[in-house]
C-alpha cells in the first residue's frame, strides 16, 4: 500500500481517542456512489463471507481512497498484513444477540495491535442491530468468549452509523452483534488488518503532547473500570507513548510512569 499525503492521516486527538476508548467512528468516509454498488455486491453475494473482500472490485476501491487508506497507514502502517475479512449478514427480525467477546485468543505483544475495519454500505440505526462494543475494553485483555455471562453493561455504546461510515477498532475490545428489529436485512464488512511495521508516530503527530490531548487520555475513565479506573489510565498512557514514539511523554494519573521510571 503506497504512502498517503500527511493531510490523510489521523490527528493527534482522533488517535488519542483511539487509544482511549479503543475504537474510532469516521463517519460517511466513502462517498454514496460506491456504498451503493457495494451494496448492490452484497445483495448479488449473500453467501460471499470470507471471499467477498476479494470478489467486489468497488469494495476494493473504497479502501483504495486517500482518506480510508490514511486511517489504515495511521493504525498499522504502509504494508500490513491481511489477516482475515468477512461479510457480516443479519436477517430482518433476527432477534438473538451476539455474547461479549473479544476476537483475539492469544496476544503475547505488550503494545501493539490489529485493527479491525467495521465497514457500513447503508444506514443503519440502533434498531437494525449494529455492533455494540464496551469503550476502553481493549487494555483488559480477555480470551475470546470468558466475557459471554455479561449482558449489558454501563456505558456499552452501539455503533449507529449513516451509510459510508467505517468505525476502526482495536482488536482486543470487547463487542458484540445486536438484534435487527426491522424489516430490512443488515450488512457489515470486516476486514482484520496486522501491523506491516512498528506502530510508533505512524500518524500526524502534529500536536501529540499538547492539554488538548492529553485531556482526552486523562479523562478516559469509564464507570465500568470502578476501582481499576486510575490502573486503566496508566495503560492508556503506555500505549500513548508507544504510537507517538515517544518514552518520555507522561500522560498517566499522578505521572505514575515518570515517578517509577517505566519504560
Amino acid at each position: 500500500m503506497s504512502s498517503v499525503e500527511l493531510h490523510h492521516l489521523l490527528t493527534a486527538q482522533q488517535m488519542a481517542q483511539f487509544v482511549t476508548n479503543g475504537f474510532l467512528v469516521l463517519d460517511q468516509l466513502v462517498p454514496q456512489e460506491l456504498n451503493e454498488a457495494i451494496l448492490a455486491d452484497q445483495k448479488k453475494w449473500l453467501n460471499a463471507g470470507y471471499n467477498f473482500w476479494k470478489t467486489s472490485s468497488s469494495l476494493q476501491q473504497a479502501f483504495d481512497l486517500p482518506q480510508v487508506k490514511g486511517a489504515i497507514q495511521s493504525f498499522v502502517g504502509v504494508n500490513p498484513g491481511y489477516d482475515h475479512s468477512y461479510l457480516h449478514i443479519v436477517k430482518p427480525h433476527h432477534l438473538d444477540a451476539q455474547a461479549w467477546h473479544a476476537d483475539s485468543i492469544i496476544d503475547v505483544r505488550p503494545f501493539a495491535f490489529d485493527i479491525q475495519a467495521f465497514y457500513f454500505t447503508h444506514d443503519t440505526p440502533a434498531e437494525m442491530g449494529p455492533t455494540l462494543v464496551l469503550p476502553g475494553s481493549h487494555l483488559r485483555k480477555v480470551n475470546t468468549g470468558s466475557i459471554e455471562r455479561y449482558k449489558n453493561i454501563i456505558g456499552q455504546r452501539q455503533l449507529v452509523a449513516r451509510a459510508g461510515t467505517i468505525a476502526f477498532l482495536h482488536h482486543a475490545i470487547w463487542h458484540c452483534a445486536q438484534p435487527n428489529f426491522t424489516d430490512t436485512t443488515r450488512y457489515v464488512f470486516k476486514l482484520r488488518l496486522r501491523p506491516g511495521q512498528e506502530q510508533r508516530g505512524l500518524f500526524n503527530t502534529e500536536g501529540y503532547n499538547s492539554p488538548e490531548v492529553a485531556s482526552i487520555i486523562e479523562h478516559g475513565y469509564q464507570d465500568w473500570q470502578g476501582n481499576e479506573g486510575r490502573l486503566e489510565h496508566v495503560q492508556r498512557a503506555k500505549l500513548w507513548r508507544y504510537v507517538t514514539g515517544d518514552n518520555t511523554i507522561d500522560f498517566s494519573f499522578e505521572g505514575a510512569l515518570t515517578r517509577m521510571s517505566i519504560h
